[in-house]
């Protein structure tokens, strides 16, 4: 695996975090788990770095942050939260995402729980942790993926002006440390999960946050 299955805009903004030692220990290490077992580690190989391939520097506006994919055979598809197209029921923490977005917004359910539409309209779906063996959550937790993604975290915060971070969970929230909130917009709420989403996920109007912010400061919004 190499560098540049990043995009080569996002390569640039990252180039001296691509150049350390763990970074390249990481993909050797996530290399061979794909090589030695590829239909059970997740999201599949193409699809690794999807959240930067939909999500341009340019064009980005707002962050996601989800924790690691799906463990489940053919859901991730390397953007946090979402699934492919053909995965039904969605996962519950997705179906209470939509429930907010619809009751937020007012606006019709969804085709399916893909969120490429979101992705290509400059929301960044980023886990903390880009893979994960099937049937086990967590299973490539401290691999190095956290040290890139916090360092993905930093330089968007440093070198990118207005963004929405939308820290869902005490995880994400952990990551409100890198950004400077005079410069970005912070929105806070519980995870989405079963457990969690009746403590004040339901409610937050995350989505129309979001783009009354963006309205503010003159970018077009997201169409959720």
């Amino acid at each position: 695996m190499r560098n540049d299955t990043l995009p080569s805009d996002w390569q640039q903004l990252l180039q001296n975090e691509l150049q350390k030692p763990y970074f390249d220990a990481l993909l050797t290490k996530v290399e061979k788990a794909y090589e030695s077992n590829q239909d059970q580690i997740f999201p599949p190989r193409a699809q690794l770095f999807s959240a930067f391939q939909f999500c341009s520097v340019s064009q980005l506006k707002v962050v996601i942050l989800g924790q690691d994919p799906y463990p489940t055979k053919g859901h991730a598809n390397g953007l946090c939260f979402s699934v492919s197209a053909a995965v039904k029921p969605l996962p519950k923490s997705l179906q209470n995402i939509f429930k907010e977005r619809k009751s937020d917004l007012q606006l019709p359910d969804l085709p399916n729980g893909n969120l490429e539409q979101w992705a290509k309209q400059g929301v960044l779906l980023l886990n903390a942790v880009l893979t994960v063996e099937e049937g086990k959550p967590d299973s490539h937790k401290n691999w190095g993926w956290e040290q890139f993604t916090d360092a993905v975290i930093q330089h968007i915060a440093t070198e990118k002006q207005q963004v929405v971070f939308i820290l869902w969970g005490a995880k994400a929230q952990s990551k409100a440390d890198y950004i400077d909130a005079g410069k970005h917009l912070i929105l806070k709420a519980v995870h989405p999960s079963p457990l969690a989403a009746y403590r004040g996920f339901f409610g937050c109007k995350h989505f129309s946050k979001t783009n009354a912010f963006l309205r503010m400061v003159g970018a077009r919004e997201i169409q959720w």
